[in-house]
């Protein structure tokens, strides 16, 4: 299945979560759901540290999406929401050059 609608994605997440009732079974539980996105990020971190295939990485990659819209299921807030209020705040951001790596961020001076 190719579907690009936001929608469309969350709905299947939340599909995923109704068919393994999560919501009655801790995998709704947000300290739970922490960990797991911190297994999948080190997932993605060796794919990069130890040069693993492309596809690999969008496979762990895709774990952590997925993760992440299920939290906002789980949490109940609208992550495409939440979205796009931290696009516009970074993007209002200076970028800053931190040890020949560039950094955006709201930097104290």
């Amino acid at each position: 299945m190719n579907t690009d609608s936001y929608a469309q994605m969350l709905a299947a997440v939340q599909a995923f979560h109704v068919k393994h009732d999560f919501k009655n079974t801790g995998g709704e539980e947000l300290v739970y759901r922490v960990a797991l996105m911190s297994e999948e990020l080190g997932e993605i971190s060796a794919c990069v540290s130890k040069g693993k295939p492309t596809e690999l990485l969008a496979e762990e990659c895709a774990d952590l999406m997925i993760l992440l819209m299920g939290t906002a299921i789980a949490a109940d807030f609208d992550l495409r929401e939440a979205f796009w209020n931290k696009m516009d705040a970074l993007m209002k951001r200076k970028s800053k050059m931190i040890d020949g790596r560039i950094r955006v961020s709201e930097f104290r001076e």
